[in-house]
């Protein structure tokens, strides 16, 4: 069996009032692709915050690549661990390129005073072959649509070879084309690239089923765990997110058809 990559014990995580994860413990072990998969709410934002070295314990432990996470260790452990944020708004005018955004993926492990070298460049064009990106390389990054920003956003984090993939809702305010590829693309990030990957997604149409395992969260807890095949059925979705099982089932055949 692989070794053990993220251990999180009892976690409990309060945004003033709110409790954001209460108790929750999780294994991770290395080369898993893990789909974390919930309503709003739920604690899966959170959980993805403290495997980042970001996120403020009230109790509980977080091992991360065999390190204990403290205030003082976080920074030198990001550089391991990868982060994909929902796509964001990017204004047209703005004057970088493709192949620059890449590039501030280097910078975390380059430092603030060395320029980029020849490797470096290489690696960029290497990521960005990956994710289908070369023939864009010198558009300007708000010329692009939705899925293309979110693949160059995938080329920037691999630029910072990282061991650990965390994925926060990569698909949302996408089409179900751009969805879609960049499901089957972080796949094969994944696999190529020898990843352990974290995927968070509320979204029913999004559900991860090339996963490994599946994590269901709510109410700041996990609330059920296994194979795609054991817990994304209709009943235990229906459940979750606390919607009439036919509503469910439209979903999925909704998803079908398209």
């Amino acid at each position: 069996m692989n070794g053990t990559v993220v251990n999180i014990e009892h976690a409990v995580v309060s945004y003033r009032e709110d409790v954001a994860l209460r108790g929750v413990s999780l294994r991770v072990r290395s080369g898993e692709f893990i789909g974390i998969v919930g309503p709003n709410g739920a604690g899966k934002t959170t959980l993805l915050t403290i495997v980042n070295g970001l996120g403020k314990l009230l109790s509980g432990r977080v091992w991360v690549l065999g390190d204990y996470l403290t205030s003082a260790n976080g920074h030198s452990l990001r550089k391991k661990v990868g982060y994909i944020a929902q796509l964001q708004n990017i204004d047209p005018r703005m004057p970088v390129n493709v192949r620059e955004v890449a590039m501030m993926g280097r910078y975390g492990l380059l430092g603030l005073l060395r320029r980029p070298q020849k490797r470096d460049w290489e690696i960029i064009d290497e990521v960005l072959e990956l994710v289908g990106m070369t023939s864009l390389a010198r558009r300007p990054i708000g010329h692009l649509s939705g899925g293309e920003q979110q693949r160059v956003a995938l080329a920037r984090c691999l630029a910072q070879e990282p061991q650990i993939f965390l994925l926060d809702e990569p698909t949302a305010s996408l089409d179900w084309r751009a969805k879609t590829d960049i499901l089957e693309l972080v796949r094969l990030i994944h696999d190529s690239r020898k990843l352990t990957t974290l995927l968070v997604t509320h979204d029913l149409s999004a559900l991860p089923v090339a996963c490994d395992r599946v994590v269901l969260m709510k109410d700041g807890l996990i609330w059920g765990e296994g194979s795609p095949a054991q817990v994304l059925t209709d009943e235990k979705l229906s459940q979750l997110y606390d919607i009439p099982l036919a509503a469910v089932k439209a979903r999925r055949e909704e998803a079908i058809s398209v």
